[in-house]
């Protein structure tokens, strides 16, 4: 019998691609989404297209911090990857009492919901922000995070500790899985490397915001995805396990060489304008990949050139007269 997960924020860009991954690998799959007005409801169905009408799949259209959603759940899965959450550092800054709602509190009910089910082993969706401007590169994870610059990162470092109680309380096996900056099809509107593949097509400017020395660590879905599969198998074969995990591709990008790669990938010279760099935005991000590599057997496969082709041609499919 093909064992189940579920899977909350099934509708967006790392859910949709990791629900079409699993049912691809033989499990079964109850994906859960609340369609958060973050961004378009109708690109999240698009996301889910190929895959909401296979029979491996259940959907529940929800809060899955509403218990009542929770238990619409007709089978009892082996694992939650717990991927839901409010997104983006710089609309935590203006509303962090909504951020505070739906990113721990959200975790906490699925976690009271896991132990009431009897369900103890979870892959969490951590983030890189979590590091703040950690001054010690590449990082690692067992560096110190207790200075996040945004409530966006202090939600997700409030979720790793509260996983961890439960983790000691109740014996849960839980991994966080710290993302960094994940880019490629069906990526969120609001991210960088979307937005500015539109505008530069668009014949529209690019805003880039402080120096052109900061730097991401882009990570391509594919490599992520992979990541996460991994995580799911070695969180299977384990009991007794607490872990925090960096999934990224160990090679930062200053923001003047992506916006070379966008310039060189769509054939267009970028308009830019330069602004002021904003609050809450880190300087570097840079993983230490090492421990993933040990427990997970993971090493990106994609620079950020044949990542960015592909998103390219994903975009201008889509967006096609």
């Amino acid at each position: 019998m093909p064992k189940r997960i579920l899977v909350t924020g099934a509708a967006g860009f790392i859910g949709s691609h990791l629900c079409e991954h699993l049912i691809y690998q033989g499990y079964n799959v109850t994906g859960i989404d609340c369609f958060d007005d973050f961004y378009s409801r109708s690109l999240k169905e698009m996301n889910m297209a190929g895959f909401i009408n296979n029979p491996a799949f259940e959907f529940i259209a929800g809060d899955a911090g509403e218990k009542s959603v929770l238990d619409k759940i007709r089978h009892k899965p082996e694992v939650v990857i717990h991927l839901a959450a409010k997104a983006g550092v710089q609309p935590s800054l203006v509303s962090p009492g909504a951020y505070i709602k739906t990113n721990i509190l959200l975790t906490n009910n699925i976690l009271e919901w896991m132990k009431e089910k009897g369900i103890s082993k979870m892959l969490f969706a951590s983030s890189s922000s979590v590091y703040g401007n950690n001054k010690t590169i590449p990082f690692k994870e067992d560096q110190k995070t207790d200075n996040p610059i945004s409530p966006y990162a202090f939600t997700k470092k409030s979720c790793e500790l509260m996983n961890y109680t439960y983790h000691k309380l109740y014996n849960f096996d839980i991994i966080n899985l710290r993302f960094f900056t994940v880019y490629g099809e069906r990526q969120r509107p609001d991210l960088a490397i979307h937005k500015f593949v539109k505008k530069v097509l668009a014949g529209q400017p690019i805003y880039l915001y402080g120096d052109l020395k900061s730097s991401r660590d882009y990570t391509y879905w594919k490599d992520t995805i992979n990541g996460i599969s991994s995580a799911l198998s070695f969180i299977l074969s384990r009991e007794g396990i607490y872990e925090i995990i960096n999934l990224g591709n160990n090679h930062p990008i200053e923001l003047g060489k992506l916006v070379q790669k966008i310039a060189e990938g769509t054939g267009i010279i970028p308009q830019i304008v330069y602004e002021d760099k904003k609050p809450g935005d880190v300087d570097i991000t840079y993983a230490d990949i090492s421990k993933a590599n040990e427990l997970l057997g993971y090493y990106p496969k994609y620079n950020l050139s044949a990542g960015l082709e592909n998103f390219i041609k994903w975009f201008k499919l889509m967006n096609k007269e």
